[in-house]
């Protein structure tokens, strides 16, 4: 197999730690139908080739004391301006996330606060670091995210 290629038991651990990062190489080599010397290995490579790029861990945002998520797209003031908006917010930590994205924003951002006085501040803040305007909303409910991503 060369080096860049991903066969069922590469798919089969890289599922196994996309829904539990702190798999056992045990648990792994189960699952991958490998010993745990070979499934090592495997993970070893899998890592070297940048698939897999760090493990985490999932963090409650209600018990972390930030229950509120929000989507907030930002659009430069002035179409002009550079477009350095991530940088000039990368600061502010309650944004989870900030994708380019295609249409009228130029970018969405995920945000997680404790209030909704927190996520007023926030926009404030993120209106006021990038020079950009905003449109917000709000998530009620999540059903599901993080979910396991295999190779294509």
């Amino acid at each position: 197999m060369a080096a860049d290629e991903t066969d069922t038991a590469d798919t089969a651990i890289i599922a196994a730690l996309s829904v539990n990062a702190r798999a056992t190489l045990n648990e792994l080599s189960a699952v991958a139908g490998l010993s745990v010397s070979a499934t090592q290995a495997r993970v070893r490579r899998l890592e070297a080739r940048g698939l897999i790029s760090g493990y985490r861990a999932v963090i409650d945002p209600e018990v972390a004391g930030k229950p509120l998520a929000a989507f907030v797209e930002i659009t430069p003031l002035d179409p002009g301006q550079p477009d350095n908006a991530p940088e000039l917010i990368a600061h502010l930590d309650e944004i989870e996330a900030c994708h380019s994205i295609a249409g009228d924003a130029a970018y969405m951002l995920f945000v997680r606060v404790a209030t909704p006085r927190d996520l007023e501040r926030l926009i404030r803040d993120i209106r006021s670091a990038a020079s950009v305007g905003t449109r917000t909303t709000v998530v009620l409910q999540t059903f599901f995210e993080h979910r396991p991503l295999s190779p294509a």
